[in-house]
């Protein structure tokens, strides 16, 4: 196969998806594909729900095309899996929609195609579950019949700074020829350059630490914070001073959420017990993490009653429900945490957040967000999320939500040390 040839078919259209069409789209016949119909009708009418494409940038491919009919993807001869890949309750890998996109390809691969997997998955995920799925229900051999790659999604959702072709590409394939014309393809349309890896293994693994690092290091911060919280220091100002050394690591303390740093450690883990490995010190950051939405309702409820504020009954806004600031996306959210913690003190939890789909937040999680804040309504604001609408209110407009006697808490450091009554 060469580059004139391709004709690349994009199985899901979220956050990592649509990026890589629409770069795709500029170069070569590309067509995006999933099973949500309202998906892929409003990107036909040129919006992105995700916010990561503009309407101009969707406009700059002119051979892109949607569909969600799986028929239309038969002609595509280079394949890239884009779906998510997310965790059991239970904290386990789970991979149906994995599975499920591996059983659709199955119906449309033809000889001498080329699958890549993107979807965050465990060192050996590939080969052991997806490959396997595509040669039994297609009767195409492997590495004969068809091939694989795997090159792990970089995409950092509401950053306009790190973009796909930004940011380098690691590629890899199930041969040395295949792992050169997956390389060269993705070479293709990403600036930044591509790494490619030796196996499709060492790829996975790539992926699958460099997101379990910045979790255990935002593990670390949080811990700080909460053994400075008692020892009645701002976590802030140590951090700025500990920042003048050249190699410590600028993390803040907060809620670790989202599809990738909250969720890929348990692909980890999931594995190396599953070779007879059990961690210590990824689980125990993960722990530390998970427990930080019970953490931050607790010091709350603390300082209300402290205020001599009654617990029962109160009534709490939370500022931002989505995963990070300056984003819609509200997959694996931790806010919720707090919201539960809160409302198990009976009482009462207001959420308020223009980024955030109210249809997504209901649906997922029940809650009917607030569209109009109040004055004099609140015991408690809690700043959970750092949207610049939020930090472009400051502490005097904030304060008026509240009544005479409140409390304020910046979970996420929009204010100055000292115009809140609480820090994380």
């Amino acid at each position: 196969m060469k580059l004139d040839d391709l004709n690349i078919g994009i199985i899901g259209l979220g956050y990592v998806g649509l990026p890589l069409a629409v770069e795709f789209g500029k170069k070569y016949s590309t067509i995006g594909f999933d099973i949500n119909g309202s998906r892929v009708d409003e990107l036909r009418a040129g919006n992105d729900s995700t916010l990561e494409c503009t309407p101009e940038e969707l406009n700059s491919s002119p051979l892109l095309s949607y569909t969600s009919k799986l028929s239309a993807i038969e002609k595509c001869n280079f394949y890239v899996v884009t779906v998510p890949t997310p965790i059991t309750d239970d904290n386990t890998p789970d991979l149906t929609p994995l599975k499920k996109a591996s059983e659709a390809l199955a119906k449309v691969i033809s000889l001498g195609d080329i699958v890549v997997f993107e979807s965050t998955v465990y060192p050996g995920a590939t080969e052991e579950v997806c490959i396997p799925l595509i040669e039994k229900l297609s009767n195409l051999i492997f590495n004969k019949d068809f091939y694989a790659g795997y090159s792990p999604e970089r995409i950092n959702p509401g950053d306009k700074v790190n973009r796909l072709t930004t940011i380098m590409k690691i590629t890899s394939g199930s041969t040395p020829e295949v792992a050169d014309f997956v390389d060269s393809v993705y070479s293709s349309i990403v600036d930044a350059g591509t790494h490619k890896a030796s196996s499709i293994k060492v790829a996975e693994a790539a992926k699958v630490i460099e997101n379990t690092q910045r979790d255990l290091n935002i593990a670390i911060i949080n811990e700080f914070a909460k053994i400075f919280n008692k020892l009645d220091i701002d976590t802030e100002e140590v951090l700025k001073a500990a920042g003048t050394k050249w190699n410590f690591l600028p993390f803040k303390p907060g809620l670790v959420g989202g599809h990738c740093i909250s969720v890929d450690p348990y692909y980890l883990t999931h594995k190396a017990q599953e070779v007879g490995y059990r961690p210590e010190v990824i689980l125990a950051g993960r722990r530390i993490n998970d427990g930080m939405g019970e953490y931050v309702a607790t010091q709350l409820v603390k300082k209300l009653a402290s205020k001599k504020i009654h617990i029962d009954e109160a009534k709490v806004l939370i500022m931002g429900f989505t995963f990070k600031g300056d984003c819609p996306d509200v997959r694996n959210t931790k806010i919720i945490d707090i919201v539960k913690e809160l409302k198990d003190f009976n009482m009462t939890v207001d959420v308020y957040d223009s980024w955030a789909s109210s249809e997504e937040v209901s649906a997922e999680y029940g809650i009917d967000l607030i569209t109009e804040l109040k004055e004099n309504e609140y015991d408690a604001i809690v700043l959970a999320v750092d949207h610049s609408e939020t930090k472009s209110m400051g502490v005097a407009q904030l304060r008026t939500l509240g009544k005479k006697e409140h409390v304020l808490y910046d979970v996420k450091h929009v204010l100055a040390v000292g115009e809140s009554d609480l820090r994380l």
